[in-house]
């Protein structure tokens, strides 16, 4: 290939690639030696087209070979291609085998995930007990939750350490995908679904229960009947006054709780 050498290493640059990435070689699967344009196109196929006793995912750190997709020569992992002189992705990373020449996304390599992640590494640090990079302004302002994301979303069940969605850390120390939380949100649940705490300020909500216990008188047989009950935003237990509509938390004063112990007459 004629010209400079950064004309040849950005030759087809942004040209090539799937929905996921844009670069400028395939890889071949070491598990099923088929060839695709990344890991995730590897994943998808296997779980429509392959034998559904031997659905798989692609251990992307596995990849051996790939494919240039300029001048279509196979050879070992490298960022350029050892025929026509290209990178084969602007950002390439040696440990995960990965490449992409979209770099806005600011990739970068986090030893202690063991993967790459985008949005600069400036602006994430890395959480030993959580197990996982989250955003700087969660330094010392969440709750650690030991391996957080590796789990799927409880929402849409996607593994979540690894995702290409951007996640959330709710006020409990679990995590989601952002666009599930917000759904959720915006379908009025607001616990999370691992723990049933509560994720957001519902301050206003307790203080307008409190307002309908207040003009909503228990009929004579009920009025002083208790019950033991479970707070989900504190974990306390407690026994209080029965009513239809809810129940308090005496501790923390949520109404977010559950009956462990069906109602009694006082003695």
């Amino acid at each position: 290939m004629e010209g400079s050498t950064d004309e040849r290493l950005d030759f087809g640059k942004m040209g090539f690639g799937c929905k996921h990435y844009r670069r400028r070689c395939k890889i071949r699967a070491p598990c099923c030696n088929e060839i695709f344009d990344c890991r995730h196109c590897h994943n998808e196929a296997t779980g429509i087209f392959s034998n559904p006793f031997d659905v798989h995912d692609l251990v992307r750190s596995d990849v051996k070979q790939v494919i240039c997709s300029v001048c279509d020569t196979e050879q070992p992992v490298a960022r350029t291609c050892t025929n026509c002189g290209v990178n084969m992705g602007e950002y390439f990373c040696a440990v995960c085998k990965f490449y992409d020449d979209d770099t806005d996304k600011e990739q970068f390599h986090c030893d202690d995930c063991g993967i790459c992640r985008v949005g600069g590494r400036e602006n994430f640090f890395h959480c030993k007990k959580c197990g996982s990079c989250y955003s700087v302004s969660l330094r010392n302002n969440h709750s650690c939750v030991e391996n957080s994301m590796r789990h799927h979303c409880p929402i849409c069940y996607e593994y979540l350490f690894d995702s290409l969605k951007d996640t959330t850390v709710m006020k409990c120390g679990h995590t989601m995908h952002c666009e599930c939380y917000h759904e959720m949100i915006k379908r009025d649940k607001y616990c999370c679904p691992i723990c049933s705490r509560s994720v957001v300020d519902m301050s206003r909500t307790w203080k307008r229960i409190d307002e309908e216990i207040e003009a909503t008188v228990m009929p004579e047989d009920y009025r002083y009947r208790k019950v033991w009950i479970l707070c989900n935003d504190c974990n306390d237990t407690t026994e209080v006054l029965f009513h239809i509509i809810g129940q308090k938390c005496n501790h923390c004063k949520s109404y977010n709780t559950r009956t462990i112990a069906p109602p009694v007459l006082p003695q």
